[in-house]
């Protein structure tokens, strides 16, 4: 039986995943400014991705994808190619339209409430053609990657950060969704971050379901070491209430499966 402390804790994170009581003023309607739509480096080198995806989907069949879905750890030695990667990060994050003009969101190719779509997209490349391994970010307004960097020790980093799984950290491709709760926050206040951990899931089945089109596997993850992951991509490790604050919120496996 667990003792009392392990009750209260569990029932504070059960209250978590319920819509809160509290109402509490956003900023939006406070009239503050909002945040910017995505993360941008500047002065990395980008890579321009395609959005012509006639000759990379092989299966069109939606009921089939819908069957086959299912969690593969188990890659072959083929590695992905830019039209493929591109594929995956249009079908997870990619933008369709953006909309308005002080005040400006974002139609994208999963929902997200109030269009605020707080995640930045990150890839631990290991075999993908024409792409040195290292650290990608997805900029989903231009459609482009941003090489930020090679990892040294990278599949040994990446394993331990992500709880010793291998073929995460050995897969051709390593998805790793960051949230940035502000981006929410702004509208939602304290209904955020409910909000937030709903919308991830959108992304992750779109990608699972992307991956079954084009003959690849993934495998989402949900288990990880915070602070090492987190310290991994650069960002920092203590709680926080800023409004640039960013951290690890899901991640997936990617890789070439026999079928």
């Amino acid at each position: 039986m667990a003792d009392e402390n392990t009750k209260l804790k569990i029932m504070e994170l059960r209250e978590m995943m319920k819509v809160p009581t509290e109402d509490i003023l956003s900023d939006q309607l406070k009239g503050l400014p909002q945040p910017p739509l995505e993360r941008n480096f500047g002065g990395k080198k980008t890579i321009s991705l395609t959005k012509n995806f006639e000759d990379v989907v092989k299966n069109n069949d939606f009921l089939n994808l819908i069957n086959s879905r299912t969690s593969k750890r188990k890659y072959n030695e083929e590695p992905l190619n830019q039209y493929e990667l591109a594929f995956l990060l249009w079908s997870t994050q990619g933008i369709k339209s953006i909309v308005g003009k002080e005040r400006k969101a974002t139609f994208r190719t999963v929902p997200s409430a109030g269009a605020r779509h707080p995640f930045e997209t990150y890839l631990f490349i290991n075999k993908v053609i024409g792409l040195q391994p290292g650290l990608y970010h997805y900029m989903a307004v231009e459609h482009q990657l941003e090489y930020l960097g090679p990892i040294e020790n990278q599949a040994e980093r990446v394993s331990e950060a992500f709880g010793g799984q291998n073929f995460f950290a050995n897969a051709p491709v390593g998805f790793v969704w960051s949230v940035i709760p502000y981006r929410t926050e702004w509208r939602y206040s304290n209904n955020a971050q409910k909000y937030a951990l709903v919308d991830v899931g959108h992304v992750c089945q779109n990608l699972y379901l992307a991956c079954e089109a084009i003959e690849c596997g993934a495998c989402a993850i949900g288990a990880y070491e915070q602070p090492l992951a987190d310290k991994l991509l650069g960002f920092g490790t203590s709680p926080s209430a800023d409004k640039e604050t960013e951290f690890v919120v899901y991640a997936a496996a990617v890789g070439k499966v026999d079928r």
